[in-house]
């Protein structure tokens, strides 16, 4: 169980053109939030330009007030109305601020959440696009996995941003002050400033860089953790007593990301702690001009007040907009691997003026030299196939494991398109038919079929979830598969919860499950039926009658069978034999029987062991 970066996931650090290029990814991850709630974002931007203007505003009533008061303490008779006016008024800013504060707080919570979902739902919806294959690829998975991380990430992103430009324009507010008093100062502020802004993004590059190379082994570790704790791992963890040697994994990654981020943290502790005393020897500085400048009498005790406060404002307004844009643009930075997993493209495509699938088979399905190869991949799945399978006849797929069986029927459902040759229905390039009407009208059942955690109708219902609502068609299909005794059992009958996830749920044996499963092939009035191994829990007798009630009920229907029990084999019009993903033999039982092949040598191996 080991894990190496991929060659395309970038682990050096990112230079400041990478950074601000990444900022180009911030209008499309606006045009996001505005799609989210217009009206959120609208409210949000308004209150903050008004927190925005409330410093300023702060600061020179404070002025103000610090000067009515120095002047009123050297008169005998003062009139303190105007004073207790400007008191008022500091208050009502002061609670203005607080309540602004708060509003953006809960307008950015709430935009939060509904971006953090909208993108989820875009998120599954893309992924409902892509190929089958292409979730069978690390690479693909490892760009899944940080776009499923950026619906939650990004919603601090987006408060940053705005809390950016927020910031920007109180600090035009305080600079303008500062720059009629002495520009110097403004240039001394910068001076202090840019060495921790530096040293900021420069750690901040290469946390990137290690959060980056480390997505690879994060899976691992969330997979090691999934093992260790899970009602479905639970009984072969106890009955091996993995447990140590999951823990084990676990500690050895865990402890290699904690000693990688210590060093990276150690560092940024002590640099920080250096470039943010140089930051206070800047401001104290300034802080000293303008004390000498109020004991010479060129300002007023007020406007020292207003002038200090401003300065140290700006430097901590500045400091964090710096340290902010580091974070924003590494936001950005991570933004990509967003829009990335958007930008992926399946290769199995609609066809422009798609054909309607056929109301009756004619001439059936033809493989032409069909072969597929997985992307990065040397070896060939299937290559050289070359076959009718004709209407209404049950096709028999034998072979070993490896044998490329359960590939073969994915190209026929068009999970897959053939990487060469090609496969035609009633004379017509399987590529050219409706998609959509063709995966209705094809029905499959796999090996590693789902248990979903939902109720007996509903895991019947998922084989066509169009007639969800359709409890007579539901309870039909469980008639057909013998899976409506098993309903009869439950003490919630068809609306029973299934699985131990959920409070009151039933768990199932494997062989009850089964039934439950090839019910939904017969939730759609398919042309064609595949069942790849679904009944392998079945014993042989359960399996034998399962198929047999199969058969009759798909007379006039083309169907293919996967199974390594030869005495359901054998129930098939024809049996088409695979070695190394190539056909070799094909016939009836009858036939290859005569023959003395492989099919023959297989079937003799396994009568053997009956006897």
């Amino acid at each position: 169980m080991t894990t190496r970066p991929p060659k395309n996931i970038r682990t050096e650090p990112l230079t400041l053109k990478d950074r601000l290029a990444a900022l180009n990814n911030l209008p499309a991850f606006f045009k996001l939030v505005w799609q989210t709630s217009p009206t959120f974002t609208i409210t949000n931007s308004l209150l903050r330009i008004i927190r925005s203007a409330m410093p300023v505003a702060l600061l020179y009533v404070g002025k103000l007030i610090i000067d009515n008061v120095i002047v009123l303490s050297h008169q005998h008779h003062a009139d303190t109305g105007h004073l207790w006016q400007l008191v008022g008024l500091e208050f009502g800013l002061a609670i203005l601020t607080d309540g602004l504060s708060r509003a953006i707080t809960l307008v950015d919570a709430l935009l939060g959440d509904l971006f953090s979902n909208h993108t989820s739902v875009k998120i599954m919806a893309h992924a409902a696009t892509l190929d089958l294959d292409q979730f069978e690829d690390s690479v693909f998975y490892d760009k899944l996995e940080r776009a499923r991380q950026q619906t939650i990430g990004r919603t601090l992103l987006l408060s940053q941003v705005m809390t950016q430009v927020q910031d920007l324009i109180t600090m035009g507010f305080l600079a303008a002050g500062l720059m009629a008093f002495n520009p110097w100062l403004i240039i001394l502020l910068l001076i202090a400033i840019i060495p921790a802004f530096l040293g900021e993004s420069y750690f901040n590059d290469q946390s990137y860089a290690l959060t980056r190379g480390q997505t690879p082994e994060r899976r691992e570790l969330d997979y090691v953790r999934y093992l260790g704790a899970s009602d479905e791992t639970a009984k072969e963890v106890k009955i091996f007593d993995l447990s140590g040697f999951i823990i084990d994994r676990f500690k050895q990654l865990s402890g290699k990301f904690y000693l990688d981020n210590k060093r990276l943290s150690i560092k940024r502790s002590l640099w920080g702690t250096f470039f943010a005393m140089m930051g206070s020897i800047g401001y104290y500085a300034a802080y000293v001009v303008i004390i000498i400048k109020a004991v010479e009498g060129s300002v007023t005790i007020g406007m020292l007040a207003f002038l200090a406060g401003s300065f140290r404002q700006l430097r901590s307004l500045l400091e964090g907009i710096l340290s902010r844009f580091t974070a924003v643009s590494q936001g950005a930075i991570y933004l990509r691997d967003f829009f990335e997993f958007f930008e992926i493209r399946p290769k199995i495509k609609a066809a422009v003026n798609p054909l309607p699938f056929p109301e009756a088979i004619q001439q059936g399905f033809v493989f032409e030299n069909v072969g597929f190869r997985y992307a990065n991949s040397d070896r060939w799945a299937n290559r050289h196939l070359s076959f009718t399978l004709h209407p209404g006849e049950k096709l028999a797929l034998v072979g070993e494991n490896g044998a490329g069986k359960t590939t073969l029927v994915k190209l026929l459902a068009r999970l897959y398109d053939p990487t060469e040759g090609r496969i035609l229905l009633d004379g017509h390039d399987l590529r050219d038919y409706d998609l959509t009407d063709l995966r209705m009208n094809v029905g499959i059942i796999f090996q590693d079929y789902l248990r979903y955690q939902m109720t007996f109708a509903q895991n019947i219902a998922v084989g066509n979830i169009n007639e969800k609502e359709n409890r007579p068609l539901i309870e039909a299909a469980a008639k057909q598969s013998l899976a409506d005794m098993l309903a009869a059992k439950l003490p919630g009958a068809y609306d029973q919860q299934l699985g131990k996830r959920f409070a009151e749920g039933v768990e199932l044996s494997g062989g009850e499950w089964q039934k439950v499963a090839l019910a939904r092939a017969y939730m759609r009035n398919a042309q064609l039926l595949i069942l790849d191994e679904p009944t392998s829990a079945l014993d042989a007798r359960a399996e034998y009658a399962v198929f047999e009630r199969f058969a009759e009920l798909t007379k006039g229907k083309s169907a293919v069978l996967i199974s390594h029990r030869f005495s359901t084999v054998r129930m098939a019009d024809r049996i088409l034999v695979l070695e190394k993903g190539e056909l070799i033999e094909i016939g009836s039982h009858a036939e290859l029987l005569v023959k003395d092949g492989r099919y023959a040598e297989l079937f003799n191996l396994q009568a053997m062991g009956y006897r």
